[in-house]
């Protein structure tokens, strides 16, 4: 619950402190006392967009400030602290909020720095804002769907319907990716089978480039190459010169003395030694000069070859015979994957169709848990809008099957009539202004037997109602209050729901015009401005039990205060 508000430098509030009560609580005043800014400055601590121009003096910061209490078994709220670091106090949790004029802003909980996502989310789970504009909610959907799922319970159900929902969906995507990728394929599977046929056919070797090129190279120079080898193998063997033959001469002559000359032995064999590697060296010579020769055959071959691989390189992109070699190996494994496809499409419609097949399932468990909650919805509400004035209602809860979403495959619509023998319609589209407030305040009242919400604001939720319905409306918000009916008719017939989920009481702060609302109420808040000659100021107080009376009195009569309204106000605080 919200125990306490503090409110400094923001809009018309200079300095607000004020302690706040647990049970129902009512907060009055004048239309333009500053009721909505109290709200605004409260919406901030739920993470709300804050603006500069809502700061009331500029040259200082202005700060909101709110302490909570709730449930310490509230394992939602337990579990936001845990995940986020944050030190966990169910008897004091602190919720601060810092605007500066330059427009930035802070958040803080528990003294800890908190992103306003965080803010939100912890926000939402501790206190609910039901302004005017809610009302618009009826005509949602969403809301209508999240309503029921409150009454079935079925959050875990729900839960895994969603995360069976997005593998559902991840299949999907998995389908429509590979069957995007086989049509582009397909469109070049021709192309791609000519190029990679055109590679194979080239029969392509590593370092086939470089060799042919330097064999090219030397077949177009083989007249100078055999000339110069011929000239070497004349120098080593020819009829006039023949240096092996003068080498083998000078070796013998210097073995014929090496008996009577022995140092002649180290030069006969260094001799032995040059003429052994002078004799290979010219068989070497010899062998070349027999396989040079100018061939044109195998020259048209090489010159065919060069251009095949050149034109290759060139219509590929690519520089070398082996980033050839690698594009061919490419092609032949995208062609591979091509003819293989078929095979993975249908894998991937099979995981598409069995995973569809669970999630069905699933969302089969959901509906049944919905269609149970709806009756319970429907009888809870007539039982609940009977008293509020309208004795012929019929409120139906219709479930409607659709295209599987992140939600489930129901789509919730409320339908309602508030007059005999009328057939039931979208309530959105029927009910007055006056309806809607009672059908909101009767789900409210519903669904917080349900939740462990702390705080629940109703900000003029009596638009369009007055007299004795709006007695059971304060009756009804004291029963979201208290857990139970302050009425003997309420106590006796009971509330399904409220026994169901363990009737547990809150805090309810209404903020009201009502006399009626504002006499049924604990805790009684008065809302004025106060002005004087340079600006005017919002102040709020707690109200004494005479104050009480002056103020439901004034609320009676206006701003003429007589003796029949004073007893008037003192009857409806009796009552």
């Amino acid at each position: 619950m919200l125990k306490h508000l503090y409110i400094k430098n923001y809009t018309l509030i200079d300095t607000l402190d004020i302690d706040f009560q647990s049970g129902f609580s009512v907060i009055t005043g004048e239309t333009g006392a500053g009721k909505s800014i109290i709200l605004g400055a409260v919406g901030l601590l739920l993470g709300q967009r804050a603006e500069s121009k809502s700061i009331k003096d500029e040259s200082a910061k202005c700060i909101v400030e709110a302490h909570f209490s709730f449930d310490e078994d509230n394992a939602a709220i337990k579990a936001l602290f845990d995940e986020n670091e944050i030190e966990f106090d169910s008897d004091d949790c602190i919720i601060r909020r810092e605007l500066m004029a330059s427009g930035k802003s802070r958040a803080f909980i528990n003294d800890t720095p908190a992103p306003l996502s965080l803010l939100k989310e912890i926000g939402d789970k501790l206190m609910d804002i039901h302004s005017q504009h809610k009302n618009l909610l009826l005509g949602n959907e969403d809301f209508q769907l999240n309503v029921v799922d409150i009454i079935a319970g079925n959050e875990t159900l729900r839960s895994d319907y969603t995360l069976l929902y997005n593998r559902y969906k991840e299949s999907e995507k998995t389908l429509g990716r590979i069957r995007q990728q086989l049509d582009a394929s397909k469109a070049n599977e021709d192309f791609i089978r000519y190029q990679c046929e055109e590679l194979s056919k080239a029969n392509l070797e590593t370092g086939e480039l470089d060799a042919l090129k330097e064999e090219s190279y030397a077949i177009s120079h083989a007249e100078d190459i055999k000339s110069a080898l011929y000239n070497a193998d004349e120098t080593f063997n020819g009829d006039n010169i023949s240096l092996l033959g003068n080498l083998k001469s000078a070796l013998g002559s210097m073995e014929s003395i090496v008996e009577v000359f022995p140092k002649s032995k180290e030069i006969a064999e260094r001799l032995q030694s040059s003429y052994i590697e002078l004799q290979d060296i010219s068989r070497d010579v010899s062998s070349l000069l027999e396989e040079v020769d100018f061939d044109p055959m195998r020259m048209g071959y090489i010159n065919d070859r060069l251009n095949l691989l050149n034109t290759l390189l060139k219509k590929y992109k690519v520089e070398s015979d082996e980033e050839l070699i690698a594009k061919r190996d490419e092609l032949a494994i995208n062609l591979s994957q091509i003819e293989n496809s078929d095979e993975e499409l249908r894998q991937a419609e099979k995981n598409v169709t069995e995973k569809l097949g669970v999630l069905m399932e699933k969302a089969a468990e959901l509906t049944s848990s919905r269609t149970e909650a709806a009756r319970k919805v429907e009888a809870e509400m007539q039982r609940r809008l009977i008293p509020l004035g309208i004795p012929n209602i019929r409120f139906d809860v219709h479930i409607e099957e659709k295209e599987p979403s992140a939600d489930g495959t129901d789509r919730v619509v409320f339908y309602f009539s508030a007059n005999k023998n009328a057939q039931p319609q979208p309530v959105a589209q029927i009910a007055s202004g006056g309806e809607i407030a009672r059908v909101m305040l009767s789900l409210k009242a519903m669904i917080s037997g349900a939740t462990q919400l702390p705080t629940i604001i109703f900000d003029e939720i009596d638009t369009g109602v007055s007299g004795k319905i709006a007695e059971k409306m304060a009756e009804m918000m004291a029963e979201i209050a208290h857990g139970a009916s302050q009425s003997e008719e309420i106590c006796k017939n009971g509330s399904p729901l409220a026994e169901e989920k363990g009737n547990v009481g809150r805090q309810v702060i209404s903020i009201t015009h009502l006399p009626q609302i504002a006499a049924y109420a604990s805790n009684h808040y008065k809302v004025y401005k106060e002005d004087n000659d340079l600006f005017s100021e919002t102040k709020m107080i707690q109200l004494s039990q005479e104050q009480r009376v002056s103020e439901i009195a004034a609320m009676l009569s206006g701003s003429t205060i007589t003796d029949e309204a004073l007893n008037n106000a003192r009857a409806l605080l009796k009552k």
